[in-house]
């Protein structure tokens, strides 16, 4: 389902988001009509908005909107995309009158299989924000998968670990959680799960691997995820820490959209 500010959308009204690529968006995972860190995904569009467009977003009629395509039970994935249909790509000082596309899907079940990642050099564009412009990761992604890989992990030109192309990493040293301190998109989950567990942010270099005992990947459709493999590296699928943090994640009371 997708509607454009409440409206059935046309093809024509996404002509300008797929051809300039220029706006943000949120994904939310809906169970019965809750939302996980519904708060934090309404603080990022807000934020978002103003570093793209230079305004603020209406977040009640944002949650309005929203609600419209999360249906009251079961579990779907509510992605808000905001963008100016009329941004002039000769002139996108002047988009300043930001769109809200709301799409929904059937959510997937979790937990998902362990991940398999390769380190790729790169660090994303406006890391902070959380853009629709995905070429770089789907690349990259597309690029490890035909390696042999699930995904690509980002570090830069010092191999400072940052994140993966639409997820956080986090790691178990063997005596606590380890969130990587470094130019990235800071997820909802991984706020959620600083703030129900105990932890540490320092730089973490791919050196540092060989001394951790497990790593995990979150986001908001994937909860927590294992990572079993990062380069040639083998790491605990099934270490305590990640049952925790995944138990931890799933019993925060949702909020109501």
């Amino acid at each position: 389902m997708a509607e454009l500010n409440g409206e059935p959308v046309e093809l024509g009204q996404l002509q300008t988001l797929a051809l300039t690529n220029y706006g943000h968006f949120t994904s939310m995972r809906v169970d019965d009509g809750r939302v996980r860190g519904l708060s934090l995904h309404m603080d990022r569009l807000q934020r978002d908005c103003r570093t793209l467009f230079g305004v603020d977003l209406d977040l009640r009629r944002v949650r309005e909107l929203a609600r419209r395509v999360a249906p009251a039970t079961g579990s779907t994935t509510v992605r808000v995309t905001v963008f100016d249909p009329r941004l002039d790509l000769g002139n996108p000082g002047a988009a300043n009158d930001p769109h809200v596309l709301v799409t929904s899907r059937t959510a997937g079940s979790i937990p998902l299989p362990p991940l398999r990642v390769r380190s790729t050099t790169y660090v994303r564009d406006v890391a902070g924000v959380k853009s629709v412009g995905l070429f770089a990761s789907i690349h990259h992604r597309r690029q490890s998968q035909l390696a042999g890989f699930d995904d690509a992990l980002f570090v830069d030109q010092d191999q400072v670990v940052s994140e993966g192309g639409t997820w956080n990493i986090g790691f178990f040293d063997g005596t606590q959680v380890v969130w990587p301190a470094a130019d990235c998109l800071v997820g909802v989950t991984m706020e959620l799960l600083k703030q129900a567990h105990d932890h540490v942010s320092t730089p973490v270099r791919l050196t540092d691997l060989p001394n951790m005992q497990a790593a995990f990947a979150t986001n908001a459709a994937i909860g927590v995820r294992a990572i079993s493999r990062i380069d040639g590296i083998e790491l605990s699928e099934s270490h305590a820490i990640i049952d925790t943090l995944r138990k931890l994640y799933m019993e925060l009371p949702g909020d109501l959209m």
